[in-house]
C-alpha cells in the first residue's frame, strides 16, 4: 500500500475577503476530488486572504499510480488562472513507514 500527500502554496488572484478566498478555493478543491478522486482540503493560511495551501491525500496499491495522481493534480491546480502556484511539497509512504 502506498500514500501521498501533496501539499500546494497558492497565492490568489484579487481577493479582499475570506468570502471571495473561499469561492476561489472550493471549486478547487471539488474539481481535485471530482477528477481524481482524492482526499482535498483548504490546510493552511487559512486567516490569509490572498494565500492558500491545498492538501491532497491518495491511497493505492502501487507507487506509480501514486505519483500520477498528485502530479496531475499538482498540473491541474497550476493552469487554474485566478492562482499562482507558489511552491508545492510532496510525500509518499509505504504501510511499513
Amino acid at each position: 500500500m502506498w500514500i501521498g500527500a501533496l501539499e500546494v502554496d497558492l497565492l490568489l488572484g484579487d481577493v479582499h475577503s475570506l468570502k471571495g478566498k473561499r469561492s476561489l478555493v472550493r471549486p478547487i478543491l471539488a474539481e481535485l476530488r471530482r477528477k481524481f478522486d482524492v482526499s482535498a482540503a483548504e490546510v493552511g493560511s487559512l486567516d490569509l486572504h490572498r494565500r492558500a495551501a491545498i492538501g491532497v491525500g491518495v491511497v493505492a496499491a502501487d507507487r506509480t499510480h501514486v505519483v500520477d495522481v498528485l502530479d496531475a493534480a499538482e498540473r491541474l491546480v497550476a493552469a487554474r488562472p485566478e492562482v499562482q502556484l507558489l511552491s508545492t511539497r510532496r510525500r509518499l509512504f509505504t504501510a511499513e513507514d
